[in-house]
């Protein structure tokens, strides 16, 4: 077989971006700064279609991976919308006469909630002043005393009557604390008891009976005093309650007027001026030592709550709440501790972020908003309920019942857009039958978006407006091509651009202070360079000890030699903010028996399931190809050597099928390369994930080492687009130091490694004479036959 088809040319292992794709400019300074959103067409005629959706349960959730710009996205369309659209009505809440626990929500137009406040604080206090001067001026008190001294005068004309009377009876009136007494006289002098005792018995029956008139005379007096009194109560009450509404209904008219065409402010001052009224004794009593106590516990009634305030709003409200846990979405009501208790008012009422975005949209990170227990039920109630309900949590489960209140649910209109990951979407869409209902726009981002023409004006554009924006140099065009080669390979695709803008942004202004240090101009491809290779160079850490230790034997890896049944694997470990490649020693051991092919990370429960499946996807590939005309006798131990920290994935499997093979045939496998690729049943090589990562990682050490001309890495077929290699590797090579082959086969592969045919199926069975396929048929022969001589 040939194999010269395998290499894999010096310009496929770099996509450039030629001058003449950019011909449209010399630098981003020449083209307008991006105002659209690119690369995301599906997700923005999805957004498109959420917010011009009206029925219920349309609200959005935008799913996609960290960096796409989807939440700047987000905020800029949802603000261009909303600008659009009707500016909702404030919200109060007001006194509820009828049942004071449950205050009044009241809606106004925008901007006259705050004038409503301002009117009712404004009519309080000329409430307050009026009555003032109505109880305390002088000529309340001169008529209060008037008939005060009305009564007091028919109550003495009555007891002078009484004692002249008494007097005519031969009786003295004496008027004490304890009451009204009569003393019976002789001669105008009061009697002894000793000279009552010595009257006639019919003087004493004379004087008793007169006493007893005096007596009698006395109670009605003291009765008809009573009346008089509360008839004069009753003046003063009807003066008090003439006064107030002389005074204060025309006030209160006056307001009434002004909010004619809102109802319920309409009884709410009716209730009020009846409410002053009924405190209206208080109020104007003189001796009253609680009397500021009592205005003030009238006049909190009479205050305005304003819940939301959309005076200053342009258009529909838009809210984004960063911190939406449940008093935040929600509102609550605090509380005022006095002498060992608490209690609360309406206007201790306090408003969520959903109160504010009433009308309009509110923006959430899902992560966030799952991290309250009670937040996601209480949104769901919110969206079935279209209402806002002001409750605080936890009330029922107080061991002492508190002073509460049980504010007027709010009627609710708002569109709902949740921000997360996908693996958050599809998790609620398993978990909460709910959520299709409430969530039925998905708007969905992606990390990659074609290398186009077009896209690449779009790209010159982004970052031009990304250097205006920050007042940075501009890049030149060799700047221009080095950004968008390196968004191929953010993307992992030579045909593709990266929308992970956020790690974009971070080169662009990394290069351009690169740029500036030096005082350039213009930000140069040499910068862009200089930025990226920084920017690795702080997060290869754990890289550059890892080789350390394969550079000085802690762990074992060749890169020259031949080893019989040892290949090198290659895998991708990541870091967080960084992925790099890592070559591992991949042996394999035969022997007889019936064991199969037992992998230890499987066996040690050190691998997953996907690389579980690789190995047995393996043993299928022996079974087809040496176990057509005999059993598969055949003991094997295949492992990664030297792995502490368990294996996933099946991108080794190709390569553990390698060196089983060598350990069969007895054929050595050169150490120079390197394999990554999957494979199937049929011998076919699969593609694999993170190309780049791996062939640079293998590069790296064997650099270190000393590059021999015979090193590479062999990698599927498939996966050459996806390859965007660093200039280095390139460069090596360019001058034949280093290699890379791409094949799709596993013949291809084993003949690569070994320098020796892989061997085609004879049509009688069994392979040519000198390959690796004979080789390793004879051997798993020689195990059938050795079993069988063993078992007689």
């Amino acid at each position: 077989m040939k194999l010269e088809h395998t290499i894999v040319s010096v310009n496929r292992l770099r996509r450039r971006c030629l001058p003449e794709e950019l011909q449209f400019c010399e630098s981003s300074a020449d083209v307008p700064p991006l105002k659209d959103f690119i690369g995301q067409e599906r997700a923005v005629r999805a957004m498109q279609f959420g917010l011009t959706m009206k029925a219920y349960g349309y609200n959005i959730f935008v799913a996609g991976p960290v960096g796409t710009g989807k939440t700047t996205y987000t905020q800029t369309v949802v603000a261009q919308a909303a600008a659009k659209g009707e500016v909702p009505g404030d919200w109060c809440l007001i006194y509820n006469f009828q049942n004071p626990d449950v205050p009044l929500a009241v809606t106004l137009p925008a901007g006259m909630g705050a004038t409503f406040k301002q009117d009712m604080s404004d009519f309080t206090m000329e409430i307050k002043a009026t009555l003032a001067k109505l109880f305390e001026g002088k000529e309340y008190s001169q008529r209060k005393s008037a008939i005060a001294q009305e009564v007091n005068k028919k109550i003495d004309d009555s007891l002078a009557k009484l004692k002249e009377d008494a007097q005519a009876a031969s009786f003295l009136m004496k008027t004490t604390e304890q009451g009204i007494f009569f003393v019976p006289l002789q001669e105008d002098k009061p009697l002894s008891k000793e000279q009552y005792e010595a009257l006639a018995a019919e003087e004493k029956e004379k004087l008793e009976l007169a006493l007893k008139e005096l007596q009698n005379r006395t109670e009605e007096i003291a009765y008809s005093g009573k009346m008089l009194e509360k008839e004069a109560e009753q003046v003063v009450r009807e003066l008090d309650l003439k006064l107030v509404q002389e005074n204060i209904c025309p006030l209160a008219e006056k307001l009434q007027k002004k909010y004619e065409d809102i109802p319920r402010i309409q009884l709410f001052l009716t209730g009020l001026v009846e409410d002053i009224t009924r405190y209206i004794n208080c109020l104007a009593d003189e001796e009253s030592t609680d009397k500021d106590s009592l205005y003030e516990d009238l006049y909190k009634k009479y205050r305005v709550n304003l819940l939301v305030n959309n005076k200053d709003t342009l258009g529909a409200p838009v809210v984004v709440e960063t911190n939406p846990h449940y008093y935040n979405l929600f509102g609550k009501i605090e509380y005022r501790s006095q002498m060992g208790s608490v209690n609360t008012d309406l206007t201790m009422i306090k408003p969520g972020s959903l109160h504010r975005a009433n009308g309009g949209y509110l923006i959430l990170q899902a992560k966030d908003l799952l991290a309250d227990a009670n937040c996601w039920e209480a949104l769901k109630k919110a969206l079935k309920t279209h209402q806002i309900l002001i409750e605080n949590i936890g009330e029922q489960f107080r061991s002492v019942p508190t002073i509460s209140l049980h504010p007027e649910p709010i009627p609710l209109q708002v569109k709902v857009i949740l921000i997360g990951s996908p693996k958050i979407y599809h998790l609620l869409q398993q978990v909460d039958e709910d959520f299709a209902k409430y969530f039925k726009v998905m708007v969905d981002f992606e990390v990659v978006m074609p290398r186009t023409p077009e896209n690449l004006k779009n790209y010159v554009a982004f970052i031009g407006s990304v250097c205006s924006r920050e007042k940075l140099p501009h890049f030149d065009s060799s700047a221009l091509t080095e950004m968008v080669e390196y968004g191929s390979r953010l993307a992992g695709n030579q045909h593709k651009l990266s929308t992970q803008f956020n790690e974009v942004v971070e080169i662009i202004l990394e290069a351009a202070s690169w740029a500036q240090t030096v005082d350039a101009k213009l930000v140069s491809g040499e910068h862009v360079r200089q930025a990226i290779q920084e920017k690795i160079y702080r997060s290869r850490r754990v890289e550059e000890r890892l080789q350390e230790l394969i550079l000085r034997g802690k762990i074992l890896v060749d890169t020259t030699g031949t080893v019989v049944g040892q290949i090198n694997g290659l895998a991708v470990l990541d870091v967080g903010n960084y992925a790099f490649g890592k070559p591992s020693r991949i042996t394999a051991k035969t022997y007889m028996g019936q064991e199969g092919l037992v992998n230890i990370e499987r066996e040690t429960e050190m691998s997953g399931s996907i690389h579980a499946k690789g190995v047995l996807t393996v043993t299928g590939f022996l079974g087809h190809m040496f176990a057509q005309d005999k059993p598969l006798s055949l003991s094997a131990r295949i492992t990664f050597e030297q792995l502490y920290d368990g294996v996933e994935g099946d991108s080794a499997s190709s390569a553990e099928l390698y060196a089983l093979l060598s350990s069969l045939s007895g054929v050595p496998i050169k150490q120079c390369l390197a394999v990554t690729g999957s494979v199937n049943q049929n011998g076919e090589i699969q593609p694999i994930g993170g190309v780049t990562e791996k062939i640079e990682g293998f590069f790296e050490v064997c650099q270190a080492r000393g590059l021999t001309g015979e090193q590479g890495v062999i990698i599927p077929i498939q996966n050459v687009d996806n390859m965007m290699l660093s200039h280095e590797v390139v460069e090596a090579v360019e001058r034949g130091l280093f290699h890379i082959y791409a094949i799709s086969q596993v013949e291809e592969g084993i003949e690569l490694l070994t320098g020796m045919p892989a061997g085609e199926h004879l049509p009688k069975g069994g392979y040519p004479e000198n390959t690796i396929f004979h080789l390793a048929d004879q051997k798993l022969q020689h195990f059938t036959e050795g079993l069988n001589q063993y078992s007689k």
